[in-house]
C-alpha cells in the first residue's frame, strides 16, 4: 500500500514539474510585457514586475498594425479550419469504413507526407499560386493552410470514425434509416468531439505559421500576426523586447481562449454508453 502511494506521489511531483517547465515561457512572457524599460535593462531580473505598466502594449500597437495583422490571420486560420474540416470528414469516414489496400496506402501516404519539410514544397506552391494570380493574398495562403493541415486532420478523424460502432449504423438501417440519415443523426453528432479537435489543430497550425506566410505576403497591410511581430526586431537584431513581449502575449490569448471554450466537448466522452455490451 505504501508502496502504491509513494509511486503515486512520485507521478504527482513529475507531472507537476513537467507543468511548470511548460508553463515557465509563457509566465516570463507574461511578466516581461508588463514590466517598464528600466526593469526589462536591469542587470538582476525579477520574476514579476515590481511597477507593472501598460505602456509596452500602448506602444506595441502604436509601432505596429498589430489589429489588421490579427483580423488576417483570424481569417485565414478560420478560414483554412473550417475548408479542412468539410475535406477531410467524409474523406476519413470513407477510408474508415471501407478499408481497402488503398486505404490503407492513402493512411501511409498521409503519415509520411508529414515528414516533408517546409522549404521543399515551398516552391511548387509558389509557382502554382503564381499561375493562379494568388500570391500576396489572404486567399492563397488560406488554400496552403488547407494543403498543409489536410493530412493530419484527415488522419486524425480516421481514428474517431473507427471509434464509432459499426453496429450503431448497422442498427439504424435495419430500423429503415437511410444512409443519409444514419450519417447526420447518427454518425455526425458522434463524431463532433473529433471534428472540433480537428477543426482546433487546423487553427491553431494556422494561426500560428510563420514561414508561409513571410514567403506568400509581401504586402505589409496583408501580413499575418506572426510577421508583424518580427517587426519589433531591428536590423541589427536587437529586440525591442517589451513591445515585442506584449505583442506577442496577446498573439498567444485566441488560441488559449479557444481552446478553454472547447476542452470539455473534446474531453467530454460523447461515446460513453452509447452501445450496450
Amino acid at each position: 500500500m505504501k508502496t502504491r502511494k509513494g509511486t503515486r506521489a512520485g507521478q504527482y511531483v513529475v507531472l507537476l514539474a513537467y507543468l511548470v517547465f511548460l508553463a515557465f515561457p509563457f509566465l516570463w512572457l507574461v511578466s516581461t510585457a508588463f514590466k517598464p524599460a528600466r526593469e526589462l535593462g536591469s542587470l538582476h531580473p525579477t520574476w514579476l514586475p515590481r511597477n507593472p505598466t501598460l505602456d509596452n502594449f500602448r506602444q506595441a500597437f502604436d509601432e505596429q498594425p498589430l489589429l489588421d495583422a490579427a483580423l488576417n490571420s483570424l481569417v485565414a486560420a478560420l478560414g483554412a479550419a473550417v475548408i479542412a474540416v468539410l475535406i477531410a470528414t467524409p474523406m476519413a469516414y470513407v477510408m474508415a469504413r471501407h478499408r481497402t489496400r488503398l486505404a490503407k496506402a492513402a493512411t501511409g501516404w498521409v503519415v509520411v507526407s508529414q515528414a516533408f519539410p517546409f522549404v521543399l514544397v515551398i516552391i511548387p506552391l509558389f509557382l502554382v499560386l503564381k499561375n493562379l494570380r494568388l500570391i500576396n493574398s489572404v486567399p492563397g495562403l488560406i488554400m496552403v493552410y488547407v494543403v498543409w493541415a489536410l493530412p493530419f486532420a484527415l488522419w486524425m478523424l480516421v481514428g474517431y470514425v473507427r471509434a464509432v460502432p459499426a453496429e450503431m449504423e448497422e442498427a439504424a438501417a435495419v430500423d429503415g434509416a437511410g444512409r443519409l440519415r444514419t450519417l447526420v443523426s447518427i454518425t455526425a453528432p458522434l463524431l463532433a468531439p473529433g471534428i472540433v479537435a480537428t477543426a482546433l489543430f487546423a487553427f491553431i497550425s494556422a494561426w500560428n505559421e510563420f514561414f508561409f506566410a513571410l514567403v506568400l505576403l509581401k504586402t505589409p497591410e496583408k501580413q499575418t500576426l506572426p510577421v508583424v511581430l518580427t517587426h519589433f526586431i531591428g536590423a541589427e537584431g536587437v529586440a525591442d523586447l517589451g513591445p515585442l513581449a506584449a505583442a506577442a502575449f496577446l498573439a498567444t490569448l485566441p488560441s488559449l481562449v479557444v481552446f478553454a471554450l472547447i476542452q470539455k466537448r473534446i474531453t467530454g466522452g460523447m461515446l460513453a454508453g452509447a452501445v450496450k455490451s
